[in-house]
């Protein structure tokens, strides 16, 4: 038989630890009228290859505590990122996950390759959110024009509003399952980019600067799958800066 202090310490247990994310922010949120939100975080900004990658995780006053573990992505190795996948999915009112290329980053420049991701992983959701709670300083989300780059949200209905917040992957439940979902669907993204060009190392270092990365382009050059509009290591405008 469990005894009293037994429950008590199970219960405790699946409790968020001191400085774990919670849905604190969002039930705040929602009491202001926002009642179904969407917390979004992106992934692979700085790196030199592969696409930029948008999630998105939305809830609502039905959705109770995150599933245990759920932490900004960068906090937690691959297998607990990947293990929390399914739980967070299940979880979740509704979750997507966007891209932009690299070719329409070079287009477009990061910042509006950001929106258009963010807006593929909203047109996916299948509801309107009411608010967007948006990870860091800045709202890349809201396209200055209102019109979106894809033409979804301007056939539809505006884009929602969205609330900045700093460290929003640390304090926020939904925003930290929509990191993890990002990152794991662009890792895996990297490691099948991988088999087709394996001299740069990416499924160990996910398109970002590490230096067998850099090696690499000095000795092979940028792929298809290179940010080519970037400073590249080995290209005329790495020469250029020195």
């Amino acid at each position: 038989m469990t005894t009293t202090t037994e429950a008590r310490r199970r219960i405790a247990a699946r409790r968020p630890g001191p400085g774990a994310p919670s849905l604190r922010v969002e039930r705040a949120l929602q009491r202001e009228g926002y009642a179904v939100l969407v917390g979004m975080d992106e992934v692979g900004r700085g790196a030199l290859a592969g696409p930029v990658t948008v999630g998105v995780c939305a809830v609502d006053p039905t959705c109770r505590s995150a599933p245990q573990g759920v932490r900004d992505s960068k906090l937690l190795t691959p297998a607990a990122r990947e293990r929390l996948v399914p739980l967070i999915r299940r979880w979740s009112l509704a979750h997507a996950v966007g891209h932009a290329s690299p070719s329409e980053i070079d287009e477009v420049g990061i910042m509006a390759a950001l929106r258009l991701a963010g807006e593929r992983a909203l047109a996916q959701l299948g509801l309107t959110p009411d608010l967007v709670l948006l990870d860091g300083n800045h709202d890349w989300l809201t396209d200055p024009g209102r019109e979106g780059l894809l033409g979804l949200l301007a056939d539809g209905p505006p884009c929602p509003p969205v609330r900045t917040m700093v460290k929003a992957d640390l304090r926020c439940s939904s925003v930290a399952a929509a990191s993890v979902l990002a990152k794991v669907t662009r890792d895996a993204l990297l490691v099948q980019m991988a088999d087709e060009h394996p001299a740069y190392g990416w499924q160990h270092n996910k398109g970002y600067a590490a230096q067998e990365h850099q090696d690499a382009l000095r000795a092979h050059g940028p792929s298809p799958y290179h940010r080519r509009s970037w400073r590249l290591a080995g290209t005329a405008e790495e020469g250029a800066a020195q």
